[in-house]
């Protein structure tokens, strides 16, 4: 039994708000909707802290899903109190010059998240805007490899009387990573404080300059990396990267929840799903689906996120990133059009994301206005 999300919705729109005189929907009481199975949950937002009105709205969801929906359903009810005053929190300190940052991550190794960071930054590139990768996968650090910048070294510059680091720039994009700093051969073997120290530098010390896009790739899973990076910067929002079998959607899961989580709070502009079909070079137009059809697209409307797009498994887009230039620089392909799909969403989402925000505390994006999001020059 799969519970359909919209039936819930639908349901909900039976129960009117406590001092209101509005539905739960309406009023904007209901946050989230997520459905796994026969199960539901459902997160609230209340005005009024009382504890009757609290627990009557929990009976309340439970029964409108059992009459209207399914009486078999298992349902959990989250519910958070608010001010009416209350505004969107944006934590960490800012990076004068730079407009948004946002993380890329993903559940589990393994599903090409530093491949469509590296291909996000450059589509980005492409469409007129000015980009910066920090790679904050400390114990793996591959953006150098693709962008074939492996043997450089950032050097020292004066900015405003301080010594700062120079960003690496190849393709349009200025790229910092622990993988400059170290051998190739040498593994990282850092404690987590040691770690976000030596991010806190490449952040804090580094001359990005002007920058309307700083994509931060992240070390798979929800660790203490993540942690750090998220109590030190103004995260604008977080995509997550997942391929469509269960096992890896599973931690795609997780990795929502945890920008999600009330401590972090970070909004999450969509999810995409990588490795969606397999696509020989011979048979263009055949699809294989090996790992499972449309996993991360239906995750994501089960969750209640913004699906961004989804990458077919072909051989070019591996060959590209070892030989150092990203796939979304070939020109007429396949995977050039995926990832400019991709990119146009998330910065469609960014933009919606923005406008939610107080003027005050946001960072406007002028120069992203319509979906064409491409940069005037």
């Amino acid at each position: 039994m799969k519970l359909d999300r919209k039936e819930i919705l639908k349901s909900l729109e039976t129960i009117s708000v406590a001092g209101e005189g509005k539905n739960m929907v309406e009023s904007g009481a209901i946050q989230n909707v997520m459905t796994f199975g026969d199960e539901v949950v459902v997160d609230l937002v209340l005005q009024n802290p009382a504890l009757h009105i609290k627990k009557r709205a929990e009976v309340d969801v439970m029964k409108a899903i059992h009459e209207h929906v399914n009486q078999k359903a298992k349902v959990k009810v989250n519910i958070k109190v608010e001010s009416a005053d209350k505004k969107p929190e944006i934590k960490g300190k800012s990076i004068p010059g730079i407009s948004n940052i946002i993380a890329v991550a993903s559940g589990k190794g393994g599903v090409g998240k530093s491949t469509v960071t590296a291909n996000l930054a450059v589509t980005l590139s492409k469409m007129g805007f000015k980009v910066g990768i920090l790679d904050a996968d400390i114990y793996g650090p591959s953006i150098p490899m693709m962008f074939d910048v492996e043997t450089e070294k950032p050097l020292s510059v004066t900015v405003d009387g301080k010594s700062k680091m120079k960003p690496i720039e190849n393709y349009g994009v200025k790229i910092l990573s622990i993988g400059f700093f170290t051998k190739p051969n040498q593994a990282v073997v850092w404690r987590g404080p040691m770690a976000a120290k030596a991010l806190n530098q490449m952040i804090f010390d580094a001359a990005w300059g002007e920058l309307d896009f700083l994509l931060i790739d992240l070390p798979p899973g929800t660790g203490d990396i993540h942690l750090s990076i998220m109590q030190s910067l103004p995260i604008t929002g977080s995509v997550v990267v997942s391929t469509p079998q269960n096992v890896a959607l599973a931690d795609a899961k997780k990795g929502v929840a945890m920008f999600r989580q009330e401590s972090i709070n970070v909004p999450v502009l969509g999810i995409v799903e990588n490795m969606a079909y397999f696509t020989p070079e011979e048979l263009p137009e055949n699809k294989y689906y090996i790992f499972g059809k449309q996993g991360a697209k239906n995750l994501a409307e089960d969750i209640d996120t913004p699906f961004l797009g989804e990458i077919p498994l072909v051989q070019s887009l591996r060959e590209s990133g070892d030989i150092g230039r990203p796939a979304a620089l070939q020109t007429a392909t396949p995977l050039e059009t995926a990832f400019e799909d991709i990119t146009r969403n998330m910065v469609q989402e960014t933009v919606n994301r923005n406008k939610s925000l107080p003027p005050t505390e946001a960072i406007k994006i002028t120069t992203m206005a319509g979906c064409s999001a491409v940069k005037k020059k």
